[in-house]
């Protein structure tokens, strides 16, 4: 309707205009630079707070828990990506942008239990929703017509584990490790994406990981 048409309208715009510049770049190159440095901070974000929950562990509790994720696995790796930098790097950008965005849009509703702090930029929910929607407009603007997410319905990730039911202290302290590993794991993957499919758009450029 007329309402949502607004409401995406006023985000690309809004997307858009934080990367303006003086230099003659494309709006595809504008959004892949808005992109990489959202998804950056992002990382950034997960990487100080597993830190944080790192830092108040006993030793053991470290040790253990490591080993446990180590065995474990993340919801997202359902996702299917690339399982090294040569695969990575002989991705198309269409792939990239498509393991991106699902990436992303699985942590939407995992997100809300993350909180980077109390200031507005370490708010995690609303920069992934924002990086969500510069992906997606990124994605038609290379896709030249081909159907991305034809089997995205048949997607449907499950919050991660247990996490939201009632659990005992142990296992709680497990799931929040998990979490945050989890999220600090994928956000380094999108940002690898993005960072590639980025330096494809110069054709001098060496994408090397």
């Amino acid at each position: 309707n007329d309402t949502v048409i607004y409401f995406l309208s006023a985000v690309t715009n809004q997307f858009l205009s934080l990367g303006v510049s003086s230099q003659p770049i494309t709006d595809s190159q504008r959004l892949f630079s808005i992109a990489v440095s959202r998804v950056q901070h992002l990382h950034l974000l997960a990487q100080r707070r597993f830190s944080e929950f790192e830092s108040s562990l006993q030793t053991e509790e470290q040790r253990q828990l490591n080993k446990i994720f180590l065995q474990d696995f993340c919801n997202s790796d359902y996702i299917i990506s690339p399982i090294d930098k040569h695969e990575t790097q002989r991705s198309s950008v269409l792939k990239l942008l498509s393991i991106s965005y699902r990436l992303v849009e699985s942590w939407e509703f995992s997100s809300r239990s993350l909180s980077g702090g109390s200031a507005p930029r370490d708010q995690i929910s609303p920069k992934l929703s924002e990086l969500k929607t510069g992906i997606l407009l990124l994605i038609r603007a290379n896709q030249d017509g081909a159907e991305m997410f034809s089997d995205s319905s048949a997607l449907q990730l499950a919050p991660y584990g247990n996490y939201y039911q009632s659990l005992g202290a142990d296992e709680s302290l497990r799931r929040t490790y998990e979490l945050l590993a989890c999220f600090k794991k994928d956000m380094h993957k999108v940002e690898t994406y993005l960072t590639v499919a980025k330096c494809r758009l110069s054709p001098e450029a060496n994408c090397t990981l």
